[in-house]
């Protein structure tokens, strides 16, 4: 059984761990590189502040205590953008996909967003990604855009996006 939970700073070891994991299983899906990731100074510290942040929603999925995916939505407040949300660094561990948890954990993005008064909510995937776009669509998304070139890894070297938003009713 999968436990759906709102990750907070008790989860933020479990966060980083999944959150280097993805950045080495899928280098493509995320602009944060590996290398950058382990530079950093306090990682768990200043996670777990990222996690007890009211504002941004970090949904996670637990089995037997193992963190097996999350999704982080983050509500802009700019004035007049105020009614969109950003999908980021959604993640499921290879030995987890495909049992529907990307979907829920998508879909609870969705309905916290429907909570906070958001209308629309939006993300990139990699245009290469033809599970992660394949999730997305099943979940209500859209394609709006694409952005050629959007991450340069190298000389040479670029990863092209998909814009993808769901207007929420």
């Amino acid at each position: 059984m999968v436990d759906y939970k709102r990750l907070d700073a008790t989860d933020a070891k479990a966060y980083w761990n999944l959150r280097l994991e993805a950045l080495q299983q899928e280098p493509s899906a995320f602009l944060t590189t590996y290398e950058d990731a382990i530079k950093r100074e306090n990682p768990i510290d200043s996670t777990a502040e990222r996690l007890n942040d009211d504002i941004n929603y970090n949904i996670g999925a637990y089995q037997e205590g193992h963190l097996l995916g999350v999704a982080t939505l983050v509500p802009e407040s700019q004035q007049g953008l105020d009614h969109i949300g950003n999908v980021f660094a959604m993640y499921v561990t290879p030995s987890a996909r495909g049992k529907g948890i990307g979907k829920e954990l998508i879909q609870r993005c969705m309905e916290y967003g429907k909570h906070i008064g958001l209308e629309q909510l939006q993300l990139t995937v990699v245009a290469t990604n033809e599970p992660g776009i394949a999730l997305y669509t099943s979940c209500g998304f859209e394609k709006y855009g694409y952005k050629k070139q959007a991450i340069k890894r190298g000389e040479g070297q670029y990863i092209d996006e998909l814009l993808m938003n769901n207007f929420l009713e």
